[in-house]
Protein backbone atom coordinates (compact mmCIF):
# COMPACT_ATOMS: atom_id res chain seq x y z
CA UNK A 1 0.00 0.00 0.00
CA UNK A 2 1.28 3.96 -1.07
CA UNK A 3 -0.52 6.65 0.38
CA UNK A 4 0.32 10.14 0.04
CA UNK A 5 -1.24 13.02 2.15
CA UNK A 6 -0.59 16.04 0.15
CA UNK A 7 -1.99 19.88 1.43
CA UNK A 8 -2.02 23.07 0.32
CA UNK A 9 0.23 25.26 2.97
CA UNK A 10 3.36 24.33 4.73
CA UNK A 11 2.65 21.96 7.86
CA UNK A 12 3.72 23.96 11.17
CA UNK A 13 6.00 23.13 13.69
CA UNK A 14 3.21 22.35 16.42
CA UNK A 15 1.67 20.04 18.50
CA UNK A 16 -0.34 19.53 15.67
CA UNK A 17 2.96 18.32 13.75
CA UNK A 18 4.39 16.07 16.15
CA UNK A 19 0.75 14.04 16.35
CA UNK A 20 0.57 13.71 12.79
CA UNK A 21 4.39 12.17 12.87
CA UNK A 22 3.46 10.14 15.22
CA UNK A 23 0.73 8.29 13.20
CA UNK A 24 2.74 8.57 9.87
CA UNK A 25 5.44 6.29 11.96
CA UNK A 26 2.93 3.96 13.16
CA UNK A 27 1.26 3.79 9.68
CA UNK A 28 4.63 3.11 8.70
CA UNK A 29 5.61 0.22 11.13
CA UNK A 30 2.64 -1.35 9.35
CA UNK A 31 4.07 -1.70 5.94
CA UNK A 32 2.33 1.15 4.65
CA UNK A 33 4.30 3.42 2.20
CA UNK A 34 3.31 6.73 3.58
CA UNK A 35 4.58 10.08 1.97
CA UNK A 36 3.65 13.78 3.40
CA UNK A 37 3.73 16.82 1.07
CA UNK A 38 2.43 20.13 1.05
CA UNK A 39 2.36 23.04 -1.91
CA UNK A 40 2.62 26.56 -0.79
CA UNK A 41 -0.55 28.28 0.05
CA UNK A 42 -1.45 31.79 -2.57
CA UNK A 43 -2.32 34.75 -0.17
CA UNK A 44 -5.81 36.03 -1.08
CA UNK A 45 -5.83 40.22 -1.07
CA UNK A 46 -6.13 42.94 -3.65
CA UNK A 47 -4.51 40.74 -6.15
CA UNK A 48 -6.05 37.64 -6.15
CA UNK A 49 -9.66 36.76 -5.67
CA UNK A 50 -10.76 33.67 -3.88
CA UNK A 51 -11.87 32.00 -6.64
CA UNK A 52 -7.96 32.54 -8.20
CA UNK A 53 -6.56 31.28 -5.16
CA UNK A 54 -8.37 28.35 -5.79
CA UNK A 55 -7.21 28.06 -8.85
CA UNK A 56 -3.45 28.46 -8.72
CA UNK A 57 -3.39 26.19 -5.57
CA UNK A 58 -5.12 23.49 -7.51
CA UNK A 59 -2.82 23.87 -10.34
CA UNK A 60 -0.18 23.83 -8.02
CA UNK A 61 -1.81 20.18 -5.99
CA UNK A 62 -1.94 18.91 -9.90
CA UNK A 63 1.56 19.55 -10.64
CA UNK A 64 2.58 17.84 -7.07
CA UNK A 65 0.47 14.46 -7.93
CA UNK A 66 1.59 14.33 -11.42
CA UNK A 67 -0.97 11.45 -12.54
CA UNK A 68 -0.14 9.76 -9.89
CA UNK A 69 -2.63 6.69 -7.98
CA UNK A 70 -5.86 7.79 -7.16
CA UNK A 71 -6.77 11.18 -6.60
CA UNK A 72 -8.93 11.84 -3.19
CA UNK A 73 -10.01 15.37 -2.59
CA UNK A 74 -10.92 15.90 1.32
CA UNK A 75 -14.15 18.48 1.86
CA UNK A 76 -16.80 19.37 4.10
CA UNK A 77 -19.08 18.36 1.55
CA UNK A 78 -17.65 15.22 0.40
CA UNK A 79 -18.77 11.70 1.35
CA UNK A 80 -18.81 10.39 4.51
CA UNK A 81 -17.52 6.54 5.43
CA UNK A 82 -17.57 4.76 8.63
CA UNK A 83 -14.22 3.58 9.62
CA UNK A 84 -14.46 -0.70 8.12
CA UNK A 85 -16.08 1.08 5.17
CA UNK A 86 -12.84 3.22 4.56
CA UNK A 87 -10.68 0.60 5.29
CA UNK A 88 -11.99 -1.21 2.53
CA UNK A 89 -11.54 1.96 0.08
CA UNK A 90 -8.50 2.28 1.27
CA UNK A 91 -7.34 -0.87 0.38
CA UNK A 92 -8.52 -0.29 -2.94
CA UNK A 93 -7.13 3.07 -3.30
CA UNK A 94 -3.72 2.52 -1.93
CA UNK A 95 -2.60 0.15 -4.69
CA UNK A 96 -1.00 1.55 -6.83
CA UNK A 97 -1.26 4.88 -4.58
CA UNK A 98 -3.69 6.73 -2.74
CA UNK A 99 -3.51 10.45 -3.13
CA UNK A 100 -5.37 12.30 -0.48
CA UNK A 101 -5.88 16.34 -1.45
CA UNK A 102 -6.43 19.27 2.00
CA UNK A 103 -6.96 22.37 0.70
CA UNK A 104 -5.91 25.49 1.73
CA UNK A 105 -7.89 27.92 4.01
CA UNK A 106 -10.43 28.47 1.18
CA UNK A 107 -10.67 24.79 0.39
CA UNK A 108 -10.23 23.24 -2.80
CA UNK A 109 -11.60 24.55 -6.35
CA UNK A 110 -14.60 23.28 -7.38
CA UNK A 111 -13.33 22.10 -10.93
CA UNK A 112 -10.33 19.76 -8.75
CA UNK A 113 -12.99 18.74 -6.53
CA UNK A 114 -14.94 17.00 -9.27
CA UNK A 115 -11.71 16.07 -11.34
CA UNK A 116 -10.92 13.71 -8.08
CA UNK A 117 -11.68 10.39 -8.47
CA UNK A 118 -13.45 10.25 -4.98
CA UNK A 119 -14.09 13.16 -2.41
CA UNK A 120 -14.15 12.49 0.79
CA UNK A 121 -15.30 14.03 4.33
CA UNK A 122 -13.29 13.73 7.50
CA UNK A 123 -16.99 15.73 8.84
CA UNK A 124 -19.68 18.39 7.39
CA UNK A 125 -17.86 20.61 9.89
CA UNK A 126 -14.50 22.87 8.68
CA UNK A 127 -11.32 22.17 10.43
CA UNK A 128 -8.16 24.11 10.97
CA UNK A 129 -5.49 22.79 8.15
CA UNK A 130 -3.60 20.87 10.42
CA UNK A 131 -6.31 19.27 12.27
CA UNK A 132 -7.30 18.41 9.27
CA UNK A 133 -3.90 16.61 8.81
CA UNK A 134 -4.32 14.99 12.02
CA UNK A 135 -7.69 13.59 11.66
CA UNK A 136 -6.99 12.41 7.97
CA UNK A 137 -3.81 10.20 9.50
CA UNK A 138 -5.34 8.75 12.32
CA UNK A 139 -8.24 7.60 10.18
CA UNK A 140 -5.36 5.84 8.11
CA UNK A 141 -3.88 4.58 10.96
CA UNK A 142 -7.40 3.33 12.07
CA UNK A 143 -8.02 1.79 8.42
CA UNK A 144 -4.79 0.01 8.15
CA UNK A 145 -5.17 -1.54 11.86
CA UNK A 146 -8.74 -2.54 10.61
CA UNK A 147 -6.76 -4.38 7.08
CA UNK A 148 -4.13 -6.19 9.56
CA UNK A 149 -6.39 -6.88 12.47
CA UNK A 150 -4.28 -5.10 14.87
CA UNK A 151 -5.53 -3.98 17.79
CA UNK A 152 -6.64 -0.62 18.13
CA UNK A 153 -9.10 1.83 20.24
CA UNK A 154 -13.04 0.77 19.12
Amino acid sequence: MKVLILAVGRPERSPFATLFEDYAQRIRRLGVALDARFVPATREGKRFTEEHVREREARAVEAALLGRGRVIALSASGRSLGSETFARRLERWASPMAAFVIGGPLGLAPAFRESADDDLSLSPMTFAHELARVVLVEQIYRAVTILRRVPYHK
